[in-house]
Parts: C-alpha cells; sequence; structure tokens
C-alpha cells in the first residue's frame, strides 16, 4: 500500500476511534451465518462491518488490511479454524495489534469450557440478539478503556487448549484402499493442499483423516511436531539438512525417500535460528 494511502486509511481510524465506531468482521465458512451476523450487527448504529470471510486464511489478510477493531469468529471451519487463526494472529511478526476476538460456536462444551476459562467472549448459535449485545458491550468498554486487546487472554487459551488436548500415538492414515496405523514418531511430515491432508513416512504416504493441520498439530506432541509454513506440518527428529535458501531464508531437507525440502515461512525462520542455533 502507498504511503498516502496508508496515512489517510489511519487518519480515517482515528476519526472512526473518536467517535466511537466499532469496525468489525465476520468469518464463518457457512454464508448463512455469515449473513444472519452480519444483519444482526447491522442493528447497532456504531457497528460497521468492514469485511467478511469464509476462513481463517482470508481472516489474516482482511485483519492485516483492514484493522478491525473486533473479529466474529466460528470456531470449526475448513482450511484454517478460529483457533488456527488466533494461533496465526500470535505468531505473525506483520500484525501489529491482534483485534477483539468473539468465537462463535454450536454448543462445543469443550470450546465453552476453554474459552470462559480464559475469560475469551463467546456466542453460541444460533445467536442470541441479547448475548450479542452483550458482547458488544463488553468491546465497548475495551475500547473506551483503551485496552490494546486481549492478547494475553488469547494466549492463555492456546496454552489450555495445547494442555488439554490428548495426544495420539497412533494415526490413520489411507493408503491404496487401505486404513493403516502409523506410530506418531514415524511420522516425517504432514502437507495440506486442496484441503486434502498428506501424511508421509519413510515406507509410504497417504491421506490422513483429519481436514485441517491445526486439528492434527492439536493432537500430537508440540515439542515434536513443527509448524514451520502454513502448508506443512514437521517432525523435527526426521530434519536431515539445513538448506540456506534466498534472502536470508531457509529449506528443511527431509528424511524420507523423496528428501523433501520444505520451505521455512518467514515467521518461523527466527525459531529455527534458536533451535539450531544458527
Amino acid at each position: 500500500m502507498k504511503e498516502g494511502a496508508s496515512s489517510e486509511r489511519n487518519i480515517t481510524a482515528r476519526s472512526d476511534a473518536m467517535s466511537g465506531t466499532i469496525h468489525a468482521i465476520v468469518v464463518d465458512d457457512e454464508p448463512l451465518a455469515r449473513e444472519e451476523l452480519s444483519f444482526l450487527l447491522r442493528a447497532h448504529p456504531d457497528v460497521q462491518v468492514v469485511g467478511t470471510g469464509h476462513n481463517g486464511l482470508e481472516a489474516l489478510e482482511l485483519i492485516q488490511s483492514l484493522e478491525p477493531d473486533v473479529v466474529f469468529v466460528d470456531v470449526a471451519m475448513p482450511g484454517l479454524d478460529g483457533i488456527g487463526l488466533v494461533r496465526q494472529l500470535i505468531d505473525s511478526p506483520e500484525i501489529s495489534k491482534i483485534p477483539h476476538i468473539i468465537f462463535a460456536t454450536a454448543y462445543d462444551q469443550y470450546a465453552v469450557q476453554a474459552f470462559e476459562l480464559n475469560a475469551i467472549d463467546y456466542l453460541l448459535k444460533p445467536i442470541d440478539k441479547v448475548r450479542l449485545a452483550q458482547s458488544l458491550q463488553r468491546v465497548r468498554r475495551q475500547m473506551e478503556n483503551d485496552t490494546s486487546s486481549n492478547t494475553e487472554a488469547l494466549q492463555s487459551l492456546m496454552k489450555t487448549i495445547k494442555e488439554q488436548s490428548p495426544q495420539q500415538s497412533k494415526l490413520l492414515v489411507r493408503c491404496n484402499q487401505h486404513l493403516l496405523l502409523v506410530d506418531a514418531h514415524d511420522l516425517i511430515y504432514a502437507s495440506i493442499e486442496g484441503g486434502l491432508i498428506t501424511m508421509v513416512t519413510k515406507d509410504f504416504e497417504g491421506e490422513s483423516n483429519y481436514k485441517t493441520i491445526e486439528e492434527l498439530q492439536a493432537h500430537l506432541d508440540p515439542n515434536t511436531f513443527w509448524r514451520v509454513h502454513r502448508s506443512y506440518l514437521i517432525n523435527i527428529n526426521h530434519i536431515k539438512e539445513v538448506v540456506p535458501w534466498f534472502k536470508s531464508s531457509y529449506q528443511l531437507k527431509m528424511d524420507d525417500r523423496k528428501a523433501t525440502e520444505i520451505p521455512v515461512s518467514r515467521a518461523q525462520t527466527k525459531r529455527l535460528r534458536e533451535l539450531l542455533n544458527l
């Protein structure tokens, strides 16, 4: 974005903040759910829906470009879900200020307990008008008190989810019309493309029964499996070689039969240097 356009956006944001306008983004993979929530929000004169998205990846782009005050996000979505979105926001150096996050969930008792434990706001589907008004009032109070964001509460939520999620020792892999059980430590890496997760071991590769990388990662040992790129989850014990790449970036050569080279995202390069003392 050009400097002039950026300055104009900042001036507009300051003006809206002074007038009490709440910029909101609605993220849900169901079009009717997005439309319903957007409709309910329009009943509040001080709320402006500035963007909508159907998954976490779209939400990341919208948050970076529009800098909303609050994001209403569905917990369960294909690709990048609501929890995965928060994890990306916390890890992303490009997001200078995390907006207020309000989760929407369809009676997921575990999710509700996790949100309540960490003082994270949530709405149960179907969304109640009174409950929505209460959530907006909470956002208004935080904005009036100049609370920068609920980053600490979100970080606490990620820790709670990681601690309470069961770690699996066996993984199911579909390969040549067979359902195979694989020891988790034998998984070299997993990748996602076109909504399908491929899992690679030394002996074979196949399709995972998980729908998102975030869902798979949540059930594996966080000290062993590392999300080096939004499309790749690797087992650090199966890194064969670190390959310097352009502009101070790296690729990781894995010890599978194809010696696959996996890119390390810019956001994860710092952790790689710390992990291997580069």
